[in-house]
């Protein structure tokens, strides 16, 4: 091994020599090496790829393999002096120019004229030019003729990391081949042939730490390994790649999600401070939490055969245990959280805090799924889980004709031993059993089977429904949904497919077989020509004299002639259901303090009820 000032690093030491020393570009050796064979070689190549990933030294290889006199099979010897040279950069006939540096058109233009002479010792004069994108329009224009009719004896070869940047008048005269990622199997298996050859014992859990960390480049894997070996003094563990790039191991990470995925803050902050302690960057950790959320999701989504990017492989049951916990909608959240804490981190010097925010927001996701249900209305059993507070009254009154006797419900006993109506109310959700299905299909059992509906297909349709003027049999294994014309919402709700899909499932439950609905729109009910009655007996027009709250049919609205054969008051309890007053708004309808949805949607979001608003008064037309 070289030491000293004389130290030569293992990106150089170890660059690839032939076509099968290229990890992980084996489709690219094939063709050149085949086109070699069959004498079918370009005169011009463009290699494409991100950066270390073998694109130059291909281009070195594909040169020794034109030129080396002792070639086999397309393979260079890498023994006799051209191979030497080129595996150098020294040799005379084979030109590397940088792109960045020499990207002017003076520099092609000496390039144009150094192209027709003959090569000194070789057979092809061979350009590299590298970081070819950076070359200025008018070099790439210069360049045109030349490169698409070439002295027989030159070879170009553009490599780049930009192809997107190369004019398309320079892509059609090249054959493209792009360099892909190399995988992290391949990466860690190179790494430790080096590791054996320089002497050093290496962990596989080092290996593949660093294998990640190179995120597909040969090269930054080997400059890492370079500062490790460094680093280390003959044996190389997870713990020295760890405290090197200062990031957390996976035990760590595992610990701090679990936590955070179990909603425990302040656990996720204690560990937070103990990873500071130890030395784990921020700016690291930050990126290691999105690459854990990356892999829950792949958990999530089903793809065992798509490698983790944040721990081993070994963890992939707990991570997804996690996942499956935490939900895909929350784990789509929680990247969403910590990508922009990362965003924030680098134009804040308050980074940890950032951080420590986010996570713990992450800890609090425990109610996102409920609150995407309620928003996309698919929440049946939402008026249920309060029926149980409004059932306590209706527990007092009479059954079936009988009236009830003081103390046969021990709810109700409960209550008044206790001196609170509290207490039934907590009580009874344990004891009380959920109302039984009607199995019935009869016009008497509609108005029960409507208001059990209405409470499990959601909040549009639910509130659709209780504006319904009525609900019949109208048939065999038929309903029918009676709506008033001025109902226009309700019945753009009704009309969908899914909601009377979802309304004729939970009937066929309700009655025990299947089930379907009409819709009928019927008139919205008129007001009578008098003026609308205040009181069932009598009122005070406001002067002490008191009028009779009766029709005066026949009359005109001037008249004031009271009719020989007054009409008695009409009880209120036999209120015809086409009244004469407008039909009323269901906003004024809802009691905040009575309402089972209402009180359940606030305590779902810890809300109050600041003010109600009365909804806008509908007039019936005026008679004349």
């Amino acid at each position: 091994m070289t030491t000293g000032s004389h130290y030569t690093v293992l990106a150089r030491r170890f660059r690839p020599q032939a076509f099968g020393d290229v990890v992980g570009q084996e489709h690219v050796a094939q063709a050149l090496r085949n086109a070699i064979r069959s004498g079918r070689v370009a005169h011009a190549y463009l290699f494409t790829g991100a950066r270390g990933v073998g694109k130059t030294s291909t281009a070195r290889i594909l040169a020794k393999a034109l030129n080396c006199p002792n070639a086999d099979d397309g393979v260079p010897c890498n023994e006799c002096d051209i191979c030497k040279g080129i595996s150098s950069g020294q040799d005379v006939d084979v030109l590397e120019i940088d792109g960045a540096s020499n990207r002017g058109i003076d520099d092609i233009r000496s390039l144009r004229a150094n192209v027709g002479v003959r090569s000194m010792r070789t057979q092809y004069k061979v350009y590299i030019i590298d970081e070819v994108h950076m070359l200025t329009k008018e070099a790439f224009n210069a360049l045109l003729k030349t490169l698409e009719e070439p002295p027989p004896n030159v070879k170009f070869v553009f490599c780049t990391t930009e192809p997107n940047k190369v004019p398309d008048t320079i892509l059609s005269r090249c054959q493209r081949f792009d360099f892909s990622a190399i995988n992290e199997e391949s990466i860690a298996r190179r790494l430790e042939e080096i590791a054996k050859a320089e002497g050093f014992e290496v962990s596989a859990d080092a290996l593949e730490l660093v294998a990640r960390r190179a995120r597909g480049s040969m090269r930054d894997s080997q400059s890492l390994f370079d500062q490790l070996l460094a680093f280390s003094s003959g044996t190389v563990e997870s713990e020295d790649v760890h405290r090197m790039l200062g990031t957390a191991d996976d035990d760590r990470l595992v610990s701090l999600m679990d936590a955070a995925i179990e909603h425990r803050p302040g656990e996720v902050l204690v560990l937070m401070e103990a990873a500071v302690d130890a030395g784990v960057q921020v700016s690291e950790l930050a990126e290691q939490l999105i690459s854990y959320i990356r892999d829950l999701m792949v958990t999530q989504c089903g793809g065992d055969a798509v490698s983790l990017s944040s721990v081993a492989a070994r963890h992939r049951p707990t991570l997804t245990a996690q996942g499956r916990k935490l939900g895909l909608h929350s784990v789509m959240a929680a990247f969403q959280i910590l990508n922009e804490a990362r965003n924030q981190m680098f134009r804040s010097t308050f980074a940890r805090t950032i951080l420590e925010m986010a996570l713990v927001q992450i800890s609090v996701l425990e109610n996102l799924s409920a609150i995407s249900e309620v928003l996309s209305g698919r929440l049946p059993t939402l008026p249920d889980l309060t029926r149980s507070q409004t059932a306590t009254p209706q527990a007092a009154t009479p059954e079936s004709g009988k009236p009830d006797q003081a103390g046969s419900d021990p709810q109700k006993k409960n209550s008044e031993l206790n001196g609170s109506a509290a207490s039934a109310v907590v009580e009874e959700p344990v004891s009380q059993k959920p109302p039984e299905p009607i199995r019935e299909m009869s016009a008497e059992a509609a108005a029960a089977l409507l208001k059990q509906v209405s409470g499990k297909v959601g909040m549009s349709a639910g509130s659709a429904l209780q504006k319904a003027a009525g609900f019949r049999l109208s048939g065999p294994n038929r309903f029918e949904i009676a709506l008033e014309s001025t109902a226009d919402m309700a019945r753009r709700v009704l009309e969908q497919a899914e909601t009377r899909n979802a309304i004729d499932a939970e009937l066929s439950k309700l009655v025990g077989q299947p089930v379907t609905t009409g819709l009928k729109v019927v008139a919205a009910p008129t007001e009578a020509p008098s003026a609308p009655a205040v009181s069932p007996s009598a009122s005070s027009n406001g002067t002490g004299t008191t009028q009779a709250n009766v029709p005066t049919s026949g009359s005109s609205a001037g008249s004031a002639q009271p009719s020989s054969k007054p009409n008695p008051p009409k009880p209120a309890a036999t209120k015809p259901t086409t009244s004469s007053q407008p039909p009323v708004n269901l906003i004024n309808d809802i009691d905040p303090k009575q309402d089972p949805f209402v009180k359940h949607v606030m305590d779902a979001f810890g809300a109050t009820v600041v003010r109600v608003m009365p909804a806008p008064e509908v007039k019936g037309a005026n008679v004349e």
